[in-house]
């Protein structure tokens, strides 16, 4: 039986905000753990969007969403924080206090892992997500060979035949993406309208009637034809159910995304609409010890920003800091004069 990790804060959700949590912790002398459910950090930006551009991070014009998550990991680097991956916190228990003196929460994933803490940070954005999955025949025996929900490298699609079938932002941002690499990009969706922004719809009709995209519409996903997890066609139909094959090397449906909060709904935190209720000033929850920053947290005239998210960590850090440490007297200063701590003490 392994003995329980003991640490000073457990942060729930590995994507920017999350990364962010452990620099503001660490620079107040807190050790981290993170627990995501998905395989690897970075959260949306690194799942859905790694090379898509975002134009509204402070000091960078424009930067990718990987490039993001790379700077943010380098930034918490010093710290040492410990990623649990692939995994889900599915107990939380409040302790009481002449049991666990030092620990005000037990927590517990889904693989077993265990976890003494002091306080917790929930920064679980929209919660566990996955994709929409097209009701297929045998799609499951071509998934992860030759269809795709998430699109990591543009390089990976280079001299392929693309089908993508959706109508919004991800289905047409990612045709416009790849048809610079790909041999071939067809879009399939069920109206001739799409519901991306007119930029990009525009600039999609413009590909297609200049014969660089081919729009397959009104259609929609009918069946998989290939051998081995290998794809060689995708086979359309319309409404009035008239068929069409298109030669296809790899499939990529855009349907959206199932997102569920999951346990967290069960752990008797104030909720609005699947969004937890929040202190504005300390990100406080209603349960004390549990902070919630960036999308998954709310309050009057919150603004679902990554860069809000960033503040939301520097004010719950700042908070569990006081908490832990009551009787401490903090003067307040810059990073550029106090620097960036590194002594063993911040090491998990």
């Amino acid at each position: 039986m392994t003995t329980p990790i003991q640490t000073d804060v457990v942060i729930i959700g590995a994507g920017p905000v999350g990364l962010f949590a452990i620099f503001e912790c660490g620079m107040s002398k807190l050790r981290c753990h993170v627990v995501d459910t998905l395989d690897m950090v970075g959260g949306q930006c690194s799942a859905l969007y790694p090379e898509k551009p975002i134009y509204d991070i402070p000091a960078h014009p424009s930067i990718t969403g990987q490039e993001l998550v790379d700077h943010l990991l380098a930034q918490a680097k010093p710290f040492h924080p410990v990623f649990h991956l692939s995994q889900q916190v599915v107990t939380l228990d409040v302790l009481e206090k002449e049991h666990h003196d030092s620990y005000g929460f037990y927590l517990k994933t889904s693989v077993g892992t265990e976890f003494y803490t002091r306080a917790v940070i929930i920064a679980a954005g929209v919660g566990a997500f996955g994709p929409n999955r097209p009701p297929l025949e045998n799609l499951e025996a071509f998934e992860g060979k030759s269809v795709f929900y998430y699109v990591k490298s543009k390089a990976d699609y280079a001299d392929k035949r693309v089908v993508i079938a959706g109508g919004g932002d991800s289905a047409v941002d990612w045709a416009l993406s790849l048809v610079d690499v790909a041999t071939s990009v067809s879009v399939v969706h069920r109206r001739s309208k799409f519901r991306a922004t007119p930029d990009s719809e525009e600039k999609l009709h413009k590909l297609a009637e200049s014969g660089k995209i081919n729009l397959v519409t009104p259609y929609q996903l009918s069946g998989l034809k290939g051998h081995d997890g290998q794809l060689s066609e995708v086979i359309v139909e319309t409404l009035s159910g008239e068929k069409r094959a298109l030669e296809a090397d790899v499939l990529l449906p855009f349907f959206g995304l199932s997102m569920n909060l999951g346990p967290i709904l069960e752990w008797g935190l104030g909720l609005e609409k699947q969004n937890i209720s929040v202190d504005q000033a300390t990100a406080k929850t209603s349960i004390p010890g549990i902070f919630a920053i960036g999308d998954v947290a709310t309050y009057e005239h919150k603004q679902k920003l990554i860069l809000c998210g960033f503040a939301e960590a520097a004010q719950a850090s700042h908070a569990i800091r006081k908490m832990l440490y009551p009787h401490e007297v903090v003067h307040f200063e810059y990073s550029t004069t106090k620097g960036v701590p590194q002594s063993s003490s911040t090491a998990a």
